[in-house]
């Protein structure tokens, strides 16, 4: 199916082709066209121009306006001020283009970008062997959205989870596991993530209090990393077996999450171990890594610590073992080289920032980043409590992840089975919409706010009907399905020729902007105003509802037809774009 240019672009080209024609002098111009509250768009442009030329701006607009094509585009046109041009579009354009929108069935008529690369996404970073708190949610929810974003819009996405699953805390577990062999065996074959991460629980703690308090167990369990880290076949098949017990658990929290992960996305910093030596030397032979104090540094002129000297990035410790900076500086030759990657996106908590500054600075410096191969940190602020603290429990413990979606989907049930009688809900339907809105109200709430900003974690508000929530969107969605399924014989129809109302005109040029705005989403990495164009959707859809009457007796078969069509396109546009933050619209509620 073609793509179709949205009604501003249509718009844009009109008057950048008039302007060249009034103004052959002017070379390319931008009409600055945005939307505009005294019509449907306004363009700036002129007053620049004008200043540039040294002509009178209100005449320069005449002139422009005089050469703009009669193609039935623009319904009114009037200069106004010192040279701004107010745009009222025709009716018979606005549904025109949405007609156009809504015969294309998969994709709302909205182009793939042919420009379009390969992009790597690093994003929900658990650690083998811990649980999964609130912190890992907004990496996972943010990173899931980028994944579909992307996708949608042409480019070619590998996903990574970048797992701790290695490092010195290893030879602990495995030295415990190895003396304690029973410790991971469940009994009747397969464990659920509950029960897996029970275990990985007991082990951890059973295995650091020995720790503390053994001296012989610590020496063994020293010399365990060293045999780790040689690739000693016994303690790499006991490594696994906390890597596989792990992922039985990861896979758990993200199918409750919604979320698709599967065993080649995983590459663990383990994944990276035979290329570290390489990295530290292409790094020294080349200059841009020093010796300082016997550890491997990477030193920058605006990076100091407190004292005023400068903080480099260590990249080999002075004892020989490897820094963070070398798996990641290691992962991002592996993601340039083999993925073939063009973008490197990186969902990160925003305190890791300088890190990755560095790391990235470094990247550059050694040739592996350059003008081709970009990369990005899409940085994410603080999960915060209603009292505006980092969200912990009483006892300042960290909240586990589980524990936060368990109740999430129990509120949200709770509200789906208050209003399940009139919608005559199936036991299972509540059920399975309740876990649809619980799950939507979390990721919504998280995806609805600047990535970069802090949020606070409130569920009364995330699962109410009323204000900025996945649940008012959802009921949005359910209630165009429900009119739909009602309308009997009359089908959804767009009528060019018909009038508008403002609320249809107004519903029907926002709708027209979906394709825009993921455009500047997929580019700016900036989900949330994705979200903030489909509560708006179903704001002005609202509007709509209120003001006219979709299923009346007294409108003309034609006007109902018309209006069926605004309600369906805006049920599917809402459909795609909820998809595309990882939420589902389920058609009752």
């Amino acid at each position: 199916m073609a793509s179709v240019n949205s009604l501003a672009s249509t718009l844009q080209q009109q008057l950048a082709d008039a302007l060249t024609a009034a103004l052959p002098d002017a070379g390319t111009a931008d009409p600055l066209l945005r939307r505009s509250d005294r019509a449907d768009f306004q363009a700036n442009g002129i007053l620049a121009l004008a200043k540039k030329l040294k002509g009178n701006p209100r005449e320069l607009a005449a002139q422009v306006t005089a050469a703009l094509p009669s193609s039935g585009l623009i319904k009114d046109i009037e200069v106004s001020g010192p040279g701004f041009l107010n745009i009222t579009l025709s009716d018979r354009s606005i549904i025109e283009t949405l007609a156009a929108r809504a015969a294309d069935s998969d994709r709302l008529g909205i182009p793939v970008n042919t420009a379009a690369g390969t992009t790597v996404i690093d994003y929900a970073q658990p650690n083998v062997a811990k649980e999964m708190h609130v912190g890992h949610l907004r990496s996972a929810v943010i990173g899931d959205a980028m994944v579909q974003i992307l996708e949608f819009t042409g480019e070619s996405v590998v996903r990574r989870h970048h797992i701790g699953d290695w490092g010195t805390q290893f030879g602990m577990l495995i030295q415990y596991l190895i003396e304690h062999p029973g410790e991971l065996s469940h009994e009747g074959g397969q464990a659920d993530g509950e029960a897996a991460m029970s275990s990985l629980n007991r082990l951890y703690k059973a295995s650091r209090v020995l720790f503390d308090s053994d001296e012989g167990f610590k020496a063994r369990s020293r010399d365990r990393v060293v045999a780790l880290q040689a690739g000693e076949p016994e303690t790499l098949a006991m490594w696994q077996r906390f890597v596989d017990e792990s992922k039985i658990y990861f896979y758990s929290v993200f199918d409750k999450l919604d979320m698709k992960i599967s065993d080649p996305d995983i590459v663990g910093e383990s994944g990276y171990n035979d290329m570290l030596e390489e990295t530290c030397r292409i790094l020294e032979e080349t200059g841009v890594a020093v010796r300082s104090e016997g550890a491997l540094c990477v030193f920058f002129d605006d990076v100091k610590g407190p004292d005023g000297n400068p903080t480099p990035l260590i990249v080999k410790k002075t004892n020989g073992g490897y820094g963070y900076a070398a798996t990641d500086l290691s992962a991002i030759r592996d993601r340039v080289r083999h993925l073939k990657a063009d973008t490197l996106l990186y969902v990160v908590d925003a305190r890791q920032s300088l890190h990755f500054k560095m790391v990235f600075e470094t990247a550059r410096r050694a040739g592996w980043l350059n003008e081709d191969v970009k990369a990005h940190q899409l940085a994410f602020g603080t999960v915060l409590g209603k009292d505006g603290k980092p969200f912990k429990t009483r006892e300042g413990v960290t909240i586990r992840l589980e524990d936060l979606l368990d109740e999430a989907v129990e509120r949200a049930t709770a509200v789906v089975r208050e209003k399940a009688g009139k919608v005559g809900l199936s036991e299972e339907e509540i059920v399975e919409n309740g876990r649809y809105v619980g799950i939507g109200a979390v990721k919504y709430a998280d995806l609805s706010t600047s990535a970069v900003r802090d949020y606070k974690f409130d569920l009364d508000q995330m699962v109410s009907l009323h204000g900025d929530t996945s649940v008012y969107l959802q009921y949005a969605y359910a209630r165009i399905r429900s009119i739909l399924r009602k309308a009997g014989d009359a089908k959804p129809a767009a009528h060019p020729e018909l009038e508008l109302a403002p609320a249809e005109r107004a519903l029907g040029l926002h709708l027209d902007q979906f394709g825009e705005v993921l455009s500047e989403v997929a580019t700016e990495y900036e989900p949330h105003k994705l979200a903030a164009y489909l509560y708006q959707l179903a704001s002005l859809y609202t509007t709509f509802y209120d003001q006219c009457h979709v299923l009346s007796d007294e409108n003309p078969a034609e006007v109902v037809e018309n209006r069926l069509f605004l309600c369906d396109l805006t049920a599917r546009t809402l459909h795609q774009g909820m998809a595309l933050l990882g939420i589902r619209t389920p058609e009752r509620l």
